[in-house]
């Protein structure tokens, strides 16, 4: 089944839109087979949004036969429209890359093979490259298990090739070659050649039972022709953890010492990995911010460099590996090398719908204990915003000096200036940000990478924050590979500073076209350490509800900025990747904001009290 549409030169969605995805998605979970009308029209725009840039196929699903909670049409990617295909009417009569009924039969037999038949799914092209998305290899009882309820309510055509009926024993050997031949079937017709498995566990174990395993402890070494990175990383309690520490990743680290933690990072010694030049025996010292950034890094390198497509995959692939699959599209969109056609609140749109919605992220579940794997996703695009995570070639940076506005002579320094170029600020040791050299503990101060546009979704909020959101900190400023730089973490008492020199080898870049040597391509710190106009990363789902709505961040009441910050802002040199990824974060938080965090809020008082009498009188259980 070939589907073709037509793209517009106008938005396809609104931040509306995005506004009632969320709130449709914090009250239900997708299950296609539930008959989930809001998730149809929610795919519709999803394959919209891909006709921009894609001519596809399609798949269908409509009924879960293939999988329950998978989208109803599972969209294949066979090419990038060029300019000339995209000012076309349509593309009726052009040959497909897929035969989808093959294919379609492929993935009847091969889900068996997956975990909660969630079986691969390409989800992203690149130069032709797909990244493909999975649940991990499942048990022997769950494919005897899956096949006999499909032998039951669907009949005998249904049912695994040529075990036409549960009862008929076959070996457990001759059935795991089977199913996970038909498995690998599915990743070579994909191109499939790396396998990125997330899983802390080499097998998901509860009440003693195998209830998973997964390609890197398959016994008879039957994906040994891939090459199978094991890059652990935790799941989704992991936030809750998170989200408890104010927002803060920065030194938070998993532990690795819990007994069901046994899967070792393990990274083949391959000359493609070696040029990252990352020391990967040192993960376990490696914060979140840190192992994220690495993970990513190693995936966009395997994308760029390598000659294959990757599939990425946790457990059940609902919440580690959609996080890391929207990272993947978003960092490839704001190269412009993916979706070229689609604006911030289309691609956000699009990877909130697509990635995570349509393959049944549970965020009413995530939300209720406080999980919020979501949130993290999108605020972690501000430390993926500088040129070290462009899939593009690197070149040289340009120091562009920009006018000075007429406030230049207002601004009175009591500090040190430093380099303002995103490339430098930006760094992966821990937190790439600003907050790395100094950061505001100022309650609505304005957000990361400030921008000349705002926001019209801005949020407007009564009372204080929930959560201590931008405390103060100071690091040491990296000095060797941003990679491997660890930072030292002071304690959080403000004190005074000696100015610091600005170092004679920079001082070329400062020139400005005013007499003043005050705002140039130089950021403005105070004495105390803070970086004036600019806010930690450590950034709450409330931080911008304040400095969108134009609230002061010097707590006068008064919206306007001070004079020595729209100078500061007037001379940030341009990325457009930087503004790309921070306009999409601004326009999730606004969205966040008002129908999650608001609508959890509104929930409180006597409904808290009654969740709280319940589990004491033990109606309703407590923490899992």
């Amino acid at each position: 089944m070939l589907l073709t549409m037509t793209s517009s030169s106008t938005e396809a969605v609104s931040k509306e839109d995005i506004h009632e995805l969320l709130e449709h998605s914090v009250k239900n979970t997708h299950k296609v087979k539930d008959g989930d009308i809001k998730g149809d029209f929610i795919m519709e725009k999803c394959l919209l949004l891909f006709s921009k840039d894609y001519k596809y196929s399609v798949i269908t699903n409509f009924n879960g036969e293939l999988c329950g909670h998978y989208p109803s049409k599972i969209i294949l990617l066979e090419y990038q429209l060029t300019e000339g295909d995209q000012k076309k009417d349509n593309f009726h009569g052009v040959e497909s890359v897929y035969d989808t009924t093959q294919m379609r039969e492929l993935i009847k037999q091969a889900r068996y093979a997956r975990c909660r038949s969630r079986f691969a799914v390409p989800v992203i092209m690149y130069e032709g490259k797909h990244v493909c998305r999975s649940a991990t290899l499942a048990s022997g009882a769950e494919m005897y298990g899956r096949s006999g309820l499909d032998f039951l309510f669907s009949g005998p055509e249904a049912s695994l090739g040529p075990m036409s009926s549960p009862e008929e024993e076959e070996p457990e050997l001759q059935m795991f070659d089977r199913l996970r031949g038909q498995d690998k079937k599915l990743l070579r017709n994909l191109s499939v050649k790396y396998i990125c498995d997330l899983m802390v566990e080499k097998k998901k174990v509860k009440f003693g039972m195998n209830i998973t395993s997964s390609e890197k402890v398959d016994k008879e070494n039957r994906y040994a022709d891939f090459h199978i990175l094991t890059t652990p990383y935790p799941g989704c309690e992991f936030f809750k953890e998170w989200k408890d520490n104010s927002y803060t990743g920065e030194t938070m680290m998993f532990d690795w010492s819990q007994d069901f933690v046994d899967a070792v990072l393990d990274v083949p010694d391959d000359p493609l990995f070696a040029q990252l030049g990352l020391d990967w025996t040192k993960y376990r010292k490696w914060d979140i911010m840190q192992l994220t950034q690495n993970y990513l890094l190693l995936q966009l390198h395997i994308l760029k460099e390598g000659d294959s497509g990757l599939l990425v995959h946790c457990i059940s692939g609902w919440d580690r590996t959609p996080m890391f699959i929207s990272l993947l599209r978003l960092s490839l969109w704001a190269d412009g090398i993916i979706h070229a056609s689609l604006t911030p609140t289309e691609i956000l749109y699009l990877t909130l719908a697509y990635d995570w919605y349509l393959f049944g992220h549970n965020l009413p579940d995530r939300v209720h204990k406080g999980e919020e794997i979501l949130f993290f996703c999108f605020n972690f695009l501000t430390h993926i915003a500088s040129d070290d995570f462009s899939a593009i070639k690197k070149r040289e940076p340009k120091h562009v000096s920009r006018n000075v506005s007429r406030h230049n002579s207002e601004c009175n320094i009591e500090g040190v200036l430093l380099d303002n170029d995103p490339r430098r600020l930006s760094y992966r040791g821990s937190n790439t940000s600003i907050s790395s050299i100094g950061s505001s503990s100022v309650e609505g101060a304005p957000t990361f990478f400030s921008t000349n546009e705002s926001d019209d979704d801005s949020v407007k909020t009564n009372g204080n924050p929930s959560v201590m959101i931008g405390q103060q900190s100071r690091h040491k400023m990296p000095v060797e590979s941003p990679i491997h730089f660890n930072i030292s973490h002071y304690n959080n008492t403000p004190s005074s500073s000696s100015p610091m020199a600005v170092p004679n080898n920079l001082r070329k870049y400062s020139t400005m076209s005013t007499g003043s040597p005050a705002c140039g391509s130089w950021q403005v710190v105070s004495s105390t350490g803070s970086l004036r106009g600019l806010v930690s990363s450590h950034d709450s789902p409330l931080s911008d509800s304040h400095s969108s709505g134009g609230h002061s961040s010097g707590g006068h009441g008064s919206s306007r900025p001070s004079s020595c910050q729209e100078a500061t802002e007037n001379v940030i040199p341009e990325s457009q990747r930087w503004n790309k990824l921070d306009s999409v974060r601004r326009i999730f938080h606004n969205a966040y904001t008002n129908k999650i965090i608001a609508s959890n809020g509104r929930k409180g008082g006597i409904s808290n009290l009654l969740d709280q009498f319940a589990e004491k009188v033990g109606f309703k259980s407590g923490k899992t």
